[in-house]
């Protein structure tokens, strides 16, 4: 609230216990960690005195205390032990106490002791001892004691809450108990009359509605029990080795049940939230073993902090948002002011005065610092989750969308972004016939194309067309992949409206689309990594994805080029690489193994034998060629490879979606850019 201290024209703190170059700085010091050991020194003298020093003092009378401190003969302790008679007591303290106490309460900033200094004070020798008898000695007999609620309080009050809601704790229902929440009908709570000045007459005012400075302790009970079986070995994970801590069998059992239980199971969320906790404080440096979990699940208390990590979120953003004018009024004002009210409006967070703030400051601090773009529709939807997993932390919400940007949505904000558009779209296309040709084939004959029903999902990354919380689950996932991913999420949620789809009309598909139906989101996260899988990388290429990857020149001439909007659109089928190609046919392994793919090379008999892709089915392009030889090869990948001449390949391509062949495509280039692969053989004569 008040920057550290540097916001504000007062020292932050209770007068007794701040240090006094922090009561005679003309701008007051900022909280540090020679300041905090005065503040330790103080308290370890009320305590080691037993007497709470000054505390009938005037706030000014305190602070001139503390500076007269400045004078002392001897040192601080004695001065304090002398004030308040507590001598006896002081002499009776054990020197090293003394000591420590005189080092912490050093008048001069300089010669005061770091914390690291003080940990090596004679003070704590006689507790410390090597980590083999640390291990063997204290270590093991904790393991056999019930030491929940001392090692539960070592964990976060976050951590804490969050678990003890798991566990079946409700804060309303404790405030219900101790009659601070009663439920009253709005109508019984109006005033009869109510004055100019405010005076009301005809009703007693609600006490529940005014201010009630009692505390209402919460109940940990529960959250004890469920947790009285873990080891305390569980509360301290091995995350440099394989540790037998985070792979228990219950925890491997848990795994496999469904997410939305996993999420409910207060064990599973605890092993998982003190894993994480372990990984994130170690980030970047545990990057990779962030992305491992995360593959796993993500628990919902640290989703935000874990996209941050998965985003490569990293630096001083706090310092970058500030500097960056949110205030000034520009020409995207008002759409964003019309936007916000309507973007996840059912959420009471987002949906807030306070949300709508944020909201705005967040969108127009992206703007501002992307000049090159302007703002569309959608972008709100965009920038809800981050903002919603980052309510407090304003700055990593606008460093997580301004991450996820270009990373999903290259360049789909620029003024004129139809070829960006128009390009994804027919990727789209593309792969929807090469896994689901008579799903392809119906929506072709009803002309139902993807510009009907899918920018908005695209464009929104489907936080448009989805609640939060289902978002979320998805998210974790697409943060996951790369580019391509959110094509996938599309695929798998046409294949659950499929049965629906394939018996509707073109009027009856804008209907379906304009309300869409209940979509399983766990099914469809599913499905999608497993269609990802099983795609080559190159069918779903687009030339205006940004490309992080440097391919070797040799590479590079086996991998698809660039390709127009208009020749996209005009193909039924997609492209595939010759790189892809070679991977699929594993030459080296194919002894052992079954390729996954079979090349339909469709020149001319003369042509074929001259030289031909090992294991490829001939059959020469003609409009009545005869494709029923290809019956055996379903299921596997069919590469029609022509000439690279014409649109033979495309056409042939084509008829056999049409004939209800799946995961068929075009190979990019033809058979000549195999040449200089060496893998051509001459063809047995046939």
């Amino acid at each position: 609230m008040t920057g550290g201290g540097t916001e504000v024209l007062f020292p932050i703190g209770h007068p007794k216990y701040t240090a006094p170059e922090v009561h005679l700085s003309s701008i007051f010091v900022k909280s540090g960690p020679k300041v905090d050991i005065w503040s330790l020194g103080f308290i370890v003298a009320e305590l080691a005195l037993g007497k709470k020093l000054w505390v009938d003092l005037k706030l000014s009378q305190c602070i001139r205390k503390v500076i007269s401190l400045l004078q002392c003969d001897g040192t601080v302790l004695e001065r304090l032990a002398r004030e308040h008679n507590c001598w006896e007591t002081y002499e009776q303290l054990p020197s090293d106490l003394k000591d420590f106490i005189a080092a912490c309460l050093n008048v001069s900033p300089k010669k005061r002791l770091m914390p690291k200094d003080l940990l090596n004070h004679v003070l704590f020798q006689s507790i410390q001892c090597p980590k083999e008898k640390f291990t063997a000695k204290v270590y093991n007999s904790v393991q056999n004691c019930k030491l929940q609620k001392p090692l539960l309080s070592e964990r976060k009050l976050q951590e804490i809450y969050y678990l003890w809601q798991l566990a079946g704790g409700d804060v309303q229902s404790e405030l219900k108990k101790q009659g601070l929440i009663r439920t009253k009908a709005p109508i019984l709570s109006l005033p009869t009359v109510v004055l100019l000045e405010g005076t009301l007459f005809g009703q007693v005012r609600d006490q529940t509605s005014m201010l009630d400075l009692r505390v209402v302790p919460l109940p940990l009970d529960n959250l004890y029990q469920r947790l009285a079986h873990l080891p305390a070995t569980s509360y301290y994970p091995l995350v440099e080795i394989k540790s037998d801590i985070i792979q228990t069998e219950q925890q491997l059992d848990a795994a496999t049940l469904p997410l939305i239980i996993r999420e409910r199971d207060t064990e599973y969320q605890f092993h998982r939230v003190v894993l994480y906790d372990r990984l994130l404080t170690g980030y970047p440096y545990k990057k990779a073993s962030i992305l491992k979990e995360a593959r796993k699940d993500v628990p919902p208390i640290f989703r935000g902090d874990i996209w941050a990590a998965l985003l490569e979120v990293a630096g001083n953003m706090e310092d970058l948002y500030i500097s960056i004018d949110k205030e000034t009024p520009t020409h995207m004002d008002r759409q964003i002011e019309v936007d916000i009210p309507r973007c996840h409006q059912y959420d009471e967070l987002l949906s807030s005065c306070e949300g709508h703030k944020k909201f705005k400051r967040v969108l127009k601090a992206w703007v501002v610092s992307h000049p090159q773009y302007v703002y569309w529709q959608g972008l709100d939807s965009l920038c809800a989750p981050f903002l919603f997993l980052n309510f407090n932390k304003e700055y990593q919400a606008y460093a997580c969308f301004s991450a996820f940007i270009p990373k999903y949505l290259h360049n789909f904000f620029l003024k004129d972004n139809s070829a960006i558009i128009q390009e994804y779209l027919a990727k789209f296309s593309h792969l929807i016939v090469f896994h689901d040709p008579a799903l392809a084939n119906h929506l072709a004959s009803i002309n139902f194309i993807p510009e009907l029903f899918a920018i908005p999902w695209f464009l929104t990354m489907f936080s448009h067309v989805f609640p939060l919380h289902k978002i979320f689950h998805l998210w974790d996932k697409l943060l996951l992949g790369d580019a391509s991913f959110p094509l996938y999420i599309g695929l798998s949620v046409l294949e659950q409206l499929r049965d629906t789809l394939l018996e509707s009309g073109f009027n009856e598909c804008i209907l379906l689309f304009s309300d869409l139906p209940e979509i399983d989101i766990e099914r469809c996260v599913t499905n999608s990594i497993e269609l990802y899988c099983s795609t080559p990388r190159s069918v779903t290429y687009r030339q205006h994805e940004l490309s992080l990857a440097t391919s070797d020149s040799e590479r590079s001439q086996l991998e698809i080029s660039p390709i127009t909007v208009a020749e996209l659109q005009s193909e039924f089928c997609p492209r595939i690489s010759a790189a892809d190609v070679l991977d699929l046919l594993d030459m080296n392994h194919a002894k052992f193994s079954r390729p996954k793919v079979v090349v339909v090379d469709i020149r001319p008999p003369d042509e074929f034998h001259r030289g031909a892709v090992p294991g490829s089915v001939n059959i020469p392009y003609s409009e009545d060629a005869q494709i029923s030889c290809l019956t055996r090869h379903k299921g596997k990948i069919m590469v029609v490879a022509g000439s690279g001449r014409g649109p033979h390949a495309c056409e042939f391509s084509r008829r056999l979606v049409g004939e209800g062949f799946s995961r068929v495509c075009t190979l990019h280039k033809g058979v000549q850019v195999l040449r200089s692969t060496n893998i051509l053989v001459v063809p047995n004569a046939m």
